[in-house]
């Protein structure tokens, strides 16, 4: 039992000193507060066992309201879980993870890449070697000649919006609350990493009592700059075929309804990017849908011609702006309205840095009664109307022997609930989702695609649906990417948390297997073949793996389907239940999707002997062409009389 060593002081050893000061920490946003840290997940080694270990038990054992423990079966994909969870959380809330030293923490490197990339906030807390150095070298250091004061988890650096290693107990208040601070600042937010030697987190301390008492950390809206914004609206006013570009900090800003509000004022049409998708219906008549690479039809012809793009929580990734192809118009102009100034200044647009909902409600007011010309409204409402007949289509393909994938994908966006989740990051499914998907609600779309990792989906689905269990959650998933990481789905049946996976087997990695064919390479490498004894080249048989029964090994609940009609009849059964489950469908991998009339740069070798490369070359060449800086021009041009 620990006793306070004065009225003033606790004496806790620094691992149950953080795990007490986790459980304390709150954020808060437009008067609503939510646990910071909302629990915690841990894989146990020499490095941590004794310290986070130990006190999360404790904790456990005898303090109301503590940090509850997560076991996990991947420390990368633990790291992906709370991303998802944070996602789902508008940013406001997060989990913790902690790993043994070396592997174990080293695993957690690709979950903090993804987290830092896509600017969401998760507390890391790996294992670290000896700061006495009492053993040195313990098992699984890294042992550098040039200085004992580096290990692997300096690796975290490059990829943590913040990193610290507590040498010393005295170090970890102001480590602690530099933590929190950049996991509650919407621009700086990330992967926060706390290295944590393993003999300081068994070390015991004085702490004074204040660092235990409820925080509250304030998530501010920041507002719009009155000359910024009168930049904007002058730049807005002479346009005459403007374009907005919903990023998702259209999302984590909850601004949907003030971008609908301002999209019905000004009649400006709506284009969406991964993150951004859902920001409006899919059924409003100033959606267009998805934009880019991955985009429809609809929006990348008016984003092709459009005159000022109005960028709203977007950082203008090459799949939404088609490698620099997609503004093609010579005088286009960019307002970027971004929480981060880094992404406001992009494109050389006029920026905006205020909070998205906020600076949507101000550009409203000051372009009242202003508005596009009708002709120009109802031009791009009929593009999105000529798009969702595209989706009908795809939906309802009838391709055979296998379903085409956009068959699978109209089933479950069928049948799922308008609030439900559908999760993806990785493969041909996400750019199939981007363009596809019917978006009914702000949360219902989940696509991890900052660094689109592979084994993402079904971790993402577990922390989706702890952060919503009010949502069914539906994981999109190919054989490629559940043979990456499906070790979760033994935590999902352990907690009795329900995520249908929807498993879309196509004996290969469809995505890859369809760009490599684009730049000439044939397929190579992309099927899940024999080698060909003749050959010696990976083109013989299929395969005999069977990743229902595996997921069956795991725990989970199976249903087999061979067409459409059973597959719509599986997912029914699937919402009906209470359990983790899995749907499995094998899939047509070369079945085409609708076209985006896009492109992406992924560059073709410039000189080979084989024909499909030089071929591919040459439709390079032809797309490179079009590819501009996206310097926007400098000056607005008035508004010609009507």
């Amino acid at each position: 039992m620990n006793t306070a060593a004065s009225s003033n002081t606790c004496r806790l050893t620094v691992a149950q000193a953080i795990v007490r000061f986790l459980a304390n920490q709150y954020s808060e946003r437009d008067g609503a507060e939510k646990r910071l840290i909302a629990g915690c997940f841990g894989i146990f080694g020499h490095g941590n066992v004794a310290g986070l270990g130990q006190a999360l038990l404790e904790a456990e054992l005898h303090e109301s309201g503590a940090l509850t423990y997560y076991q996990a079966r991947n420390e990368q994909a633990m790291v992906h879980a709370a991303v998802a969870f944070a996602r789902m959380n508008d940013r406001l809330s997060t989990l913790a993870c902690t790993a043994s030293v070396g592997p174990g923490a080293t695993n957690m490197l690709t979950g903090a890449a993804l987290a830092t990339i896509n600017r969401l906030p998760v507390l890391l807390l790996p294992g670290d070697t000896f700061a006495t150095r009492v053993a040195t070298p313990v098992l699984q250091e890294l042992e550098r000649h040039g200085g004992y004061d580096v290990s692997v988890n300096d690796c975290f650096r490059p990829v943590s919006r913040f990193f610290d290693r507590v040498w010393r107990p005295e170090q970890l208040p102001q480590v602690l609350l530099g933590a929190m601070r950049v996991l509650t600042d919407p621009v700086e937010t990330g992967a926060v990493t706390i290295a944590l030697p393993q003999d300081v987190q068994a070390e015991a301390h004085d702490w004074p009592t204040e660092l235990f008492a409820k925080r509250v950390w304030h998530v501010p809206r920041p507002l719009p700059q009155p000359a910024e914004l009168a930049r904007a609206v002058e730049v807005i006013r002479c346009a005459r075929k403007p374009l907005i570009v919903a990023g998702g900090g259209v999302i984590y800003s909850q601004a949907s309804e003030a971008l609908r509000e301002f999209a019905e004022a000004t009649g400006i049409p709506v284009a969406q990017t991964q993150a951004g998708k859902g920001s409006l219906t899919y059924d409003h008549p100033s959606c267009l849908g998805a934009i880019g690479s991955t985009g429809t039809a609809a929006a990348n012809r008016i984003a092709r011609d459009a005159d000022v793009v109005i960028g709203i929580g977007t950082r203008y990734s090459d799949f939404t702006t088609a490698s620099r192809t997609a503004f093609a118009r010579p005088d286009v102009r960019f307002v970027n309205i971004n929480v981060a100034g880094f992404d406001a200044a992009k494109h050389a647009g006029e920026s905006v840095v205020a909070d998205a909902r906020e600076a949507l409600i101000a550009l409203k007011v000051a372009l009242a009664g202003w508005s596009v010309q009708q002709q120009y409204r109802d031009a791009a409402a009929k593009l999105a109307r000529e798009w969702d007949v595209t989706v009908t289509r795809a939906y309802t393909l009838a391709h055979g022997p296998k379903p085409a994938q956009s068959e699978v994908i109209g089933a479950v966006n069928d049948i799922s609930d308008p609030r439900d989740v559908v999760i993806c990051a990785a493969g041909s499914m996400p750019g199939d989702l981007h363009k596809l998907w019917r978006s009914r609600d702000p949360k219902g779309y989940h696509v991890e695609y900052g660094y689109s990792c592979m084994g993402y989906e079904i971790a993402g689905g577990l922390g989706a649906r702890m952060a919503c269990p009010d949502r069914d959650v539906f994981v999109m998933v190919g054989d490629g990417s559940y043979l990456m990481m499906a070790q979760e789905l033994v935590t999902a049946v352990q907690e009795g948390i329900k995520i249908i996976v929807v498993l879309v087997q196509n004996h290969g990695f469809a995505s890859i297997g369809a760009l490599s064919d684009s730049v000439g390479c044939q397929r190579f490498g992309t099927s899940y073949r024999y080698r060909n004894s003749q050959s010696r080249r990976l083109d013989g048989a299929v395969l005999p793996v069977d990743l229902a029964a595996n997921a069956e090994s795991l725990g989970l609940r199976v249903l087999r389907a061979t067409d459409i009609e059973e597959f719509r009849a599986a997912l029914q059964n699937a919402k009906r239940g209470n359990d983790p489950v899995m749907v499995h469908i094998e899939t047509d991998p070369l079945a085409p999707a609708p076209d985006s009339e896009s492109w992406w740069d992924v560059p073709v070798a410039e000189v080979s002997r084989l024909d499909t490369t030089r071929a591919a070359r040459a439709t390079y060449e032809h797309n490179k062409a079009t590819q501009r800086p996206l310097i926007g021009a400098l000056s607005a041009q008035p508004p010609e009389k009507t």
